[in-house]
């Protein structure tokens, strides 16, 4: 069992959307879910009113009573804004994916289903985390990859995470693997094509994606590993004008996702 205090309108709302458009009746969470709030503003009344329609139950406080509540939380996380989600999870996190089970599924859909798998190696800011899931969402991404050292792993319940990805972290599956290596050529054996995002990569507007297409990002400081690097099949750059020497990983990311959706919807 998880218990968790969620802040932010984002992922408060996606957090409720997500019970509401799957049945609320059906749900193991439903009953588990309250939401307490102080003064009801516009956007917290609509929040309200989709709790609501999903049997999500809520309540009227004061301010010091959820400033009570999220006490405990890191500091980015505590300022509520009048509305707190409090949940109660029976078992993990539902786009919690075993990584083998996943990549016998991938290798079995034909050549020509899109398939899009984000590999984080060495990420350590979870803002940055949660705006990679937030991008990942966007565009339809099918895994995101994290080591299980050298990064930020733990994102399930991480409440900067839900924050940054504006609920993102809700949906997109994520999976932690002990060997990013290893994981790659299982990648690679599934018929993906792997690229690997540096500054001194072939230009970003001169690719053509593959259907089956991993992106590894490394972090800002070192880049990717020197082994990662070596079973990457070719490393892309996006082309800057900029006096500093690189854009921030999740922005660099939004745009290569954003390209390769791009491209294979040109097909």
């Amino acid at each position: 069992m998880t218990e968790r205090i969620i802040t932010g309108f984002h992922a408060i709302e996606e957090r409720v959307l997500s019970i509401k458009n799957n049945s609320p009746q059906k749900s193991p969470f439903t009953s588990e879910m309250k939401i307490f709030y102080a003064k009801p503003g516009p956007r917290v009344k609509k929040i309200l009113d989709e709790a609501k329609a999903a049997g999500i139950p809520s309540s009227q406080t004061d301010s010091k009573s959820l400033d009570n509540l999220v006490k405990s939380l890191p500091e980015a996380s505590r300022d509520h804004r009048g509305i707190v989600l409090c949940v109660t999870e029976q078992g993990g996190a539902k786009n919690k994916i075993d990584f083998d089970d996943w990549i016998l599924n991938a290798a079995a859909q034909s050549e020509d289903e899109k398939q899009t798998v984000v590999i984080l190696d060495s990420i350590t800011d979870v803002h940055n985390i949660g705006a990679i899931l937030r991008s990942g969402d966007q565009f339809g991404v099918s895994l995101v990859i994290l080591p299980e050292h050298r990064g930020a792993n733990n994102i399930f319940g991480n409440e900067i995470i839900a924050r940054t990805s504006a609920g993102a972290s809700e949906y997109v599956p994520v999976c932690v693997v002990q060997n990013l290596v290893r994981a790659v050529k299982k990648l690679k054996d599934a018929g993906f094509w792997v690229y690997g995002a540096d500054a001194d990569g072939y230009p970003l507007h001169k690719m053509n994606f593959s259907s089956k297409t991993a992106l590894v990002m490394g972090s800002e400081g070192n880049g990717i590993s020197r082994l990662l690097q070596e079973q990457c099949d070719s490393i892309i750059s996006i082309p800057t004008r900029g006096k500093i020497n690189s854009l921030n990983v999740s922005v660099a990311t939004g745009i290569l996702l954003y390209e390769i959706t791009r491209t294979e919807c040109a097909k």
